[in-house]
């Protein structure tokens, strides 16, 4: 791909609804979200590669108190939202929001479970913004 490695990018990425890493060609490390010097070699030549979108939990906190963002879109002690950290198939962890899962039990949550990306939208308009997100994969 032609597009440069920045996170402006990769947010264009998530817009079409493409979880992409930024790929080390020196020495294959993937990252998700990208950087630009790989931090195993200090390499600089990146290029993008479209990750699966699945992997699985690997930690998480359910947040009653969060941010001015995530009050305006409706969580609070009532309706908490779940963050959690995702090790992609490829390797790479990224943390996300956790949509799918129940909130208000959180002993429900498992490490381990498998999980699929999903792009949140947020906003409206020329303010409108998609973000990643992770559900839960359905195992049956």
């Amino acid at each position: 791909m032609d597009r440069p490695i920045s996170d402006y990018q990769f947010e264009q990425f998530l817009q079409e609804e493409k979880l992409m890493g930024a790929q080390c060609v020196g020495c294959g490390m993937l990252f998700v979200p990208p950087r630009a010097i790989c931090t195993k070699c200090h390499g600089s030549e990146m290029e993008w590669v479209e990750t699966k979108g699945e992997g699985q939990l690997v930690a998480f906190t359910c947040i009653a108190i969060g941010p001015p963002a995530m009050i305006a879109a409706g969580y609070d002690r009532n309706n908490p939202y779940c963050s959690g950290a995702v090790e992609l198939a490829e390797g790479p962890r990224v943390v996300a929001q956790i949509e799918g899962v129940d909130t208000r039990n959180p002993e429900t949550i498992k490490i381990g479970m498998p999980v699929k990306a999903t792009f949140l939208r947020h906003g409206a308009d020329e303010d409108r913004k998609t973000v990643l997100g992770f559900t839960p994969v359905d195992e049956n």
